[in-house]
């Protein structure tokens, strides 16, 4: 019997009616390779690691089964989705940080989001974006506005808000119109200069790769601005379309997101603050959206090198809560079996041009292209597959959400959308929110 007490307090919180321990105070990383779903994450490790490797996202200890649902249908948006993240309560689904545009409570009482809760309370806060700034799955964490294409204001929210970083694209909405920048010319039409402001503010501000890990190794740098393209650093387009325009699935001079998530570490780390930092790959979304299977996996890659570097900071700082986690399934991505590689020098079958339902299938190259090569089994064998989509847009599908690290078991394994801003907010405060309660969450 005594064997069966450790098994059994590890599972306190998905028992109902059983008290779990007291959250630890510390910090809090979340990463959000956003529209994500199980079986993304399936094809991401056949077509690297091969169907019995384990990428950085399958060694993290913690599970939970994630529902996305809102207050007014099933229909998952990303703006919606991370206003219920950042302030863990129900809202519409048109919303960006505001109940349908109406003012909104957070879960805690508070009248902010979970970073500038933080930030009032003296603790720190960074976010990290492969999109432009004002993309929901980090903008939501420090801007509220009634329009999610207000990204002007909401650029000036979160450069206004007092995060210590800020790493994101957008320099369009940064600079006024007609203003030349590091990436191209602004388009705010208030005259701001948001970078400018930035700069006074205390803020060092990198524009590329290189100036990005000269910031991060350079102690005197407390407060960081990164602005790495003119819109994305990614290109959301078909494989076809990329391929005549030759351009890459990604800008080749901006940091990947695991190289800014390194840097926005560092520069936290040293502020002597417990802290929460909150990272987005966009990519894995949006490929997944342009139907561009090459660019999906390069997108998972690099998100999954980016758990990868949140995993080292919480194994050299054990009072930190990493969790990664997505608000909807991205165009219902499904492997299409092709067979078993018969010799190493077999050429490539075609993918055949659509599934038998007539949706599409994506080669390497696109629709009707050469065949993708998964990764060796644990005998060896490699095995010949194409990708296809079942409906362009943001799902209800297989989310799961994963934990590693401090109070990682206060992750239920039934989660509410709801629920993942609680082990965030115990984790930074070090106290016990209601859990279970429709009241608690806003329903």
């Amino acid at each position: 019997m005594k064997r069966l007490v450790p098994l059994f307090a590890s599972f306190a919180l998905l028992l109902p009616g059983v008290a779990a321990s007291a959250p630890k105070a510390g910090n809090v990383i979340l990463v959000h390779p956003d529209g994500s779903s199980l079986a993304a994450w399936n094809a991401f490790r056949i077509a690297t690691v091969g169907p019995d490797g384990l990428t950085n996202w399958d060694r993290l200890p913690g599970v939970a089964l994630y529902r996305s649902h809102f207050s007014d249908g099933f229909s998952p948006t990303s703006h919606g989705g991370g206003t219920v993240h950042a302030w863990g309560v129900k809202v519409v689904a048109d919303s960006y940080g505001t109940d349908g545009g109406a003012p909104i409570t957070a879960r805690s009482g508070a009248d902010a989001p979970l970073l500038v809760e933080a930030l009032r309370a003296g603790l720190a806060a960074g976010i990290v974006q492969t999109g432009q700034i004002a993309e929901p799955g980090t903008g939501v964490f420090l801007a509220s506005s009634p329009k999610r294409a207000d990204y002007g204001d909401i650029a000036a929210s979160i450069v206004g808000s007092g995060a210590a970083v800020i790493l994101a694209a957008g320099e369009k909405y940064l600079l006024p119109a007609g203003a030349a920048g590091r990436h191209g010319p602004g388009a705010r039409t208030d005259g701001r200069d948001l970078v400018a402001e930035a700069r006074a503010a205390g803020y060092a501000v990198v524009f590329t790769r290189e100036e990005l890990v000269a910031a991060g190794a350079d102690v005197s740098v407390k407060k960081l601005l990164g602005v790495f393209a003119s819109d994305a650093t990614y290109r959301a387009a078909s494989e076809e379309d990329l391929a005549s325009r030759g351009l890459a699935p990604y800008a080749p001079d901006a940091p990947t997101v695991a190289e800014m998530t390194e840097a926005a570490l560092r520069v936290l780390a040293r502020s002597g603050k417990r802290f929460a930092l909150v990272v987005e790959e966009e990519g894995t979304d949006d490929f997944a959206n342009a139907q561009n299977a090459s660019g999906l996996f390069e997108a998972f890659k690099r998100a999954d090198a980016a758990i990868g570097v949140a995993r080292e900071f919480v194994a050299a700082h054990p009072d930190t809560l990493l969790l990664t986690a997505a608000d909807s399934d991205a165009s219902g991505l499904q492997i299409v079996g092709l067979g078993r590689q018969a010799a190493a020098d077999s050429p490539a079958p075609a993918v055949p041009a659509t599934t038998k339902l007539g949706n599409p299938v994506d080669g390497v190259a696109g629709q009707g292209s050469s065949a993708f090569l998964s990764g060796p089994d644990r005998a060896g064998r490699r095995f010949w597959f194409g990708v296809t989509f079942s409906s362009p847009g943001d799902l209800v599908g297989g989310v799961v959400a994963r934990a590693e690290g401090l109070n990682r078991e206060r992750l239920p394994v039934n989660l509410d959308n709801t629920e993942l801003y609680v082990p965030m907010w115990e984790t930074l405060f070090g106290r016990e929110l209601p859990r279970g309660s429709e009241a608690a969450a806003g329903r």
